[in-house]
Order: C-alpha cells, then structure tokens, then sequence
C-alpha cells in the first residue's frame, strides 16, 4: 500500500501537466466510501483506471486483464498497485475459475468498506462509444447483495478529447447510484444480472459521448476547451521553453511508444 500511495502522490502532479482540463460533472461523488463498485466504460488502456485513482480520496482497487499477471515478480508488483485479475475466455477458459477467487477477494474489499473499478465493456478500444456490456458488474454486484453486503454501484462514463494527444481534456461523468433495492430479488440470477445491465447501459449511454471519428465538427463541440487569447499571449514564451527543453527526451520516447503499440489500443 506505500507504493500504491507513493505513486498516487507522483500521478496527481503529472495530471495536471498531462491533462490540460478534467472536467467531472459531480465531484462531490470523489469522497465517497465504499463499499463502492465504479462500473465504467474503458476507452484508453490503463490510462483511465489511474486518473480515477488519482481523483477519488479512498483508495481504489482495480480490475485488470488476467493474462498481464503471468510471472511472480509482476504479480507481486501489479498486487501493490491495488491491481486485480480478471480473466477472458480469449484469454484461456482454464483461467476463468481464477475469476471467482478475485470476485470473492472484492467482496472481502466491500466488507471492509473499499473501491473497487470495473471496466464494463471488458475491452479497451479508442472510441467514443459505448460497447455491448459484459456480466462481469452485473455478477460482482448480484453476489455482493447475496450477501448481505450493502454495495452501491455508481456509473462512470470516461471520455478523453483525443486517445494519443498530450495536453487532453477529460470528462468524467457520474450516474446514479444503483442499490440492492433497484433489482427484484425473487427472480432468477440470469433474469437479474439482464435487468442490472438494462439499468447500467441506459445510465451510461447518457455518461459516454457518442461521437463518429470522422465527425470533426461534433468533436470539436464537446471535447475542446479553448484557452482565452490573453492565456495564450502569457503562456506563449514558458511553453514554448518546456516544448524546446523536453524535445530530446520526449520525442525519441513518444516514437518508441508509437512503433511498440500503433496496432492496438494501449499507446
């Protein structure tokens, strides 16, 4: 848990330079406590898990792709992270029964009044777009209330002003919380987990912007933020020194970056 706080004080700093707006449509949300489950939308790899890492008070816990979690030393590592595995059958359907073990660990999480994030779609692509959801939120949540827990479960909707570009807004919009009480108890679990991912998909549908990559205009309209004239005649000369100064590091790092990870969706 040092290192996971270590490196949330480092991460807060940096956001603030990499992003040059977060923009959250209800921050007082940011202090809740658990037992909190934050099903959201995954557009940009682990980008989005460590910005609501960095913004939320409590620390979180995260579910991650299994198949990262393949030697000791990175299990050890990515477990000091608050980071969990979760498994695909893509990723090898004798790993999905490891999936009980981390589902049994976050309600031990929620028992203790912790944060769990959950990415719904259960797959990262670059798009403003919400996805088909997976039971996985649906599961976690049915279980947890099986139990007695009382979870609550807030939608998240995360949309960034572009997937590659240094200097990015971001946009995260919360929902309404969903509670035991939202889903009718006396039917079967199938019949559950359908209508608790009815209720997610119509929250988030109205959380994640719906844009096509080719309609400029639309992006332009909700995802810039123009600085003023008089912010851009001040910060003309810094700017232009931190761009010339970190020039012979950034750019042979972001043309490494590029050429490992141009062909999928974890630049």
């Amino acid at each position: 848990m040092l290192l996971y706080f270590f490196l949330k004080i480092i991460a807060r700093i940096a956001l603030r330079l990499f992003c040059r707006e977060v923009i959250i449509n209800k921050p007082g949300l940011l202090k809740t406590k658990g037992p909190l489950l934050l099903a959201c939308n995954h557009p940009n790899s682990f980008l989005d898990g460590v910005i609501l890492n960095t913004l939320f008070d409590q620390p979180l816990y995260s579910l991650a792709r299994g198949d990262v979690f393949k030697k000791p030393f990175y299990i050890k590592l990515l477990t000091l992270l608050n980071l969990l595995p979760v498994y695909r059958i893509s990723e090898g359907a004798e790993n999905l029964s490891i999936n009980y073990d981390t589902f049994n660990t976050c309600k031990n999480i929620f028992l203790q009044k912790g944060i769990v994030i959950i990415f719904s779609e259960g797959k990262c692509i670059n798009e403003w777009h919400l996805r088909p959801l997976k039971k996985g939120p649906a599961r976690l949540a049915v279980m947890s209330w099986n139990e007695n827990i009382p979870l609550k479960v807030l939608p998240v909707g995360i949309n960034y002003s572009s997937f590659r570009r240094f200097g990015k807004n971001m946009f995260i919009n919360f929902g309404e919380m969903i509670e035991k009480k939202d889903i009718e108890s006396t039917h079967p679990e199938g019949i559950r987990y359908q209508a608790f991912n009815t209720i997610l998909e119509q929250q988030l549908k109205q959380l994640v912007f719906e844009i096509d990559k080719k309609d400029k205009e639309k992006q332009e309209r909700l995802l810039l933020r123009k600085p003023s004239a008089l912010k851009k005649i001040l910060l003309f000369l810094p700017a232009l020194i931190g761009f010339i100064t970190h020039c012979p590091l950034y750019l042979p790092v972001k043309s490494f970056t590029f050429k490992r990870t141009n062909h999928n969706d974890h630049y």
